[in-house]
């Protein structure tokens, strides 16, 4: 794969392409790298697509935007801005994971077909994540609201401590030390939360970015790992209901929250048989 750069919605996106023929944008997200679709994107270029996984605003070697702007919004817009400037038309498809699969929601109309993995679309949650052991599996991100977030997110074991519990028996040292490498710089470090803290509102919104709008209506397919350890597989069974008419919710066995990491073949097929023959 090589590493390439665009500039798009304000920011110096690093990215991984493979391929020639129609976009298939693939979205990272925490704590990971656009690497995590090593196993995704060679199957994506053998079907015809030009496969591309940037690095995430924040996300070395992308650059830290300036405007220092995390929240949905933000992300939608950067989504939208990198199928414009890699040349995606209405052959493009995307997939995203956790943090990717935010934008997805938001900016699904404007590709052909698109997939996200690990995080249920809007309103599947609800009362579920107040349960007493989803806040236990989520004390990280309410950590993430305060200023010890760098210095324990930095200390060593914690980020081994997140990858071992979301993806138990998955062995991540390899994930690990691309993560380490994007997040080494503090002011990564901080994009990276900064995520967290736009999300529960401790960074107001920008207002730098436009909102992205009504929810999709374009079918999605949504994949979870069924012993996924951040976010308990039952608290998303009823995903199917919340997705747009044609969508479909697949558990994937035997895997947790980094499931295309941990069944690469299974997922691999799910997604190529849900975008189908790449057109255009």
């Amino acid at each position: 794969m090589e590493i390439r750069t665009v500039h798009a919605n304000g920011v110096e996106f690093a990215y991984l392409t493979v391929g020639e023929g129609p976009l298939a944008l693939c979205l990272h997200g925490f704590p990971d790298t656009a690497h995590t679709w090593r196993h995704l994107m060679p199957a994506l270029a053998g079907h015809g697509y030009r496969a591309v996984a940037p690095f995430m605003r924040g996300y070395a070697p992308t650059e830290v935007p300036a405007d220092g702007a995390y929240e949905g919004d933000a992300l939608a817009a950067d989504v939208l801005a990198l199928r414009e400037e890699l040349g995606g038309d209405d052959s493009a498809v995307v997939v995203g994971h956790d943090w990717g699969a935010f934008p997805v929601y938001a900016t699904a109309d404007r590709f052909r077909a698109a997939v996200t993995l690990a995080v249920p679309p809007p309103g599947v949650l609800g009362a579920g994540f107040l349960r007493y052991e989803q806040l236990k599996r989520s004390f990280y991100v309410f950590l993430f609201q305060t200023g010890l977030a760098e210095a324990v997110a930095a200390a060593p074991g914690f980020l081994e401590g997140l990858w071992a519990d979301w993806s138990p028996g998955y062995d991540a040292s390899h994930d690990l030390e691309l993560v380490r490498r994007s997040l080494r710089d503090p002011a990564n470090l901080s994009a990276a939360i900064g995520y967290y803290r736009a999300m529960l509102g401790t960074t107001p919104p920008s207002g730098r970015h436009p909102s992205a709008g009504a929810a999709a209506a374009t079918p999605i397919l949504y994949l979870h790992g069924e012993r996924d350890g951040c976010l308990g597989a039952d608290l998303v069974k009823d995903a199917a209901a919340e997705l747009p008419a044609g969508s479909r919710a697949e558990p994937v066995a035997d895997a947790g929250h980094f499931l295309h990491l941990e069944r690469p073949a299974v997922v691999n097929d799910l997604v190529l048989t849900w975008f189908g023959p790449a057109r255009g």
